[in-house]
């Protein structure tokens, strides 16, 4: 399908891919952007996103590193190495990849690795982009071992291996694919395999955002929704923001809503604080879950040390989501502290409760 305005996509599995017979390329949900375009899969949080590399806020290595391999890349006429993205989530990794495509001036396409379920769907992408394509895959770590195999010499060789015929007349076929940039973004480093990581030649981790990197991010999102903004409000926001812009991009359209139809419309400290009250956010940026989680180890296993597991099930969460979401918050607030025998509270946590340590009971689970 091709837009008025130049962009090409490829829609993924629905009722009209049904209908044309989509190709295995579709199956894989994959979208292409031409050079020159931009992605907005989501119109509301693609108008906040950045366009280029001098509009991206914080991350201050991550940019001047980025900053010089493209440039590097452009000025050779190539294209740029393949590049890894590491990080929790919400902190900018897809709009990396998008700034990259954007300023080297290449085609954009992208995907996820739960999306790829058969060898064919990656070959049906390589097989479709042209030179100097950026191809991001969101989710790496969850790619198959046979698709992760493929991928190996695709990003190595820029060639596909290909089994053609079936039994003793089976026989390999190397199908040759434009140079491209593979970027890989994950959230889980430590379940990508060695062999895929040593393929990539760039490799930059993400790190959360400070409360005046947030401020200025939720200043130049509310100058884009058309947002009157005090300073001190915008600071109060980046302080429950989890140090994560698109934590700070919700809240700041929470707020707006808050202001359009409880107040003046100008986003003020008050209306912060009458609308971080009632969507139960505290001054730290906890949730009702984070107050569940903490409360849970002091009330219900004396401050811990209580497993992963156990703590899942108590207050009605998957562990993934504990150990991806909420923890790696709490430990940064230095509320919680994983031991070798498990996630005990620490005394800041029984202070934000306002609840006081049983006796006696501090130092000696730490002892193991």
């Amino acid at each position: 399908m091709t837009g008025s305005d130049g962009i090409v996509i490829t829609r993924g599995p629905g009722a009209a891919g049904r209908a044309s017979g989509s190709s295995a390329a579709d199956s894989t949900a994959s979208r292409l952007l031409r050079a020159g375009e931009y992605y907005d899969g989501d119109a509301q949080e693609g108008s906040l996103r950045p366009r280029l590399l001098h509009e991206f806020q914080g991350q201050k290595d991550v940019r001047d590193n980025l900053s010089v391999f493209i440039e590097a890349a452009r000025s050779r006429g190539e294209s740029m190495d393949h590049l890894f993205l590491i990080g929790p989530p919400g902190l900018g990794k897809t709009t990396v990849a998008q700034i990259a495509a954007h300023e080297l001036g290449a085609d954009f396409k992208v995907t996820s690795a739960p999306a790829l379920e058969k060898p064919k769907d990656l070959a049906g992408i390589l097989s479709t982009i042209t030179e100097r394509t950026v191809f991001f895959i969101d989710e790496i770590h969850r790619l198959k071992p046979a698709i992760e195999e493929m991928l190996y010499i695709a990003m190595e060789d820029f060639e596909l291996d290909w089994v053609i015929g079936q039994g003793a007349a089976a026989r390999t076929v190397r199908i040759p694919v434009p140079r491209f940039t593979l970027v890989g973004a994950t959230t889980k480093a430590g379940m990508v395999s060695s062999p895929l990581i040593s393929r990539f030649g760039i490799v930059l981790r993400f790190s959360f955002y400070s409360r005046s990197e947030l401020a200025s991010i939720i200043r130049r999102s509310a100058g884009i929704l058309g947002a009157q903004t005090d300073e001190d409000a915008a600071l109060l926001m980046a302080d429950c923001s989890r140090g994560t812009p698109r934590v700070a991009n919700r809240i700041l359209r929470r707020m707006r809503d808050f202001a359009q139809v409880a107040g003046s419309g100008r986003i003020t400290r008050a209306v912060v604080e009458q609308g971080l009250e009632r969507l139960g956010i505290d001054s730290l940026g906890l949730e009702r879950y984070d107050r569940e989680i903490l409360s849970s180890i002091i009330q219900n296993f004396g401050g811990g040390p209580v497993g992963a597991e156990t703590l899942a099930i108590s207050i009605g969460e998957s562990i993934d989501t504990l150990e991806d979401y909420y923890e790696p918050y709490l430990i940064q607030c230095g509320l919680l502290q994983r031991t070798p025998r498990g996630r005990v509270a620490t005394d800041k946590a029984y202070a934000h409760l306002g609840l006081q340590r049983r006796t006696g009971n501090a130092d000696e689970r730490l002892l193991f």
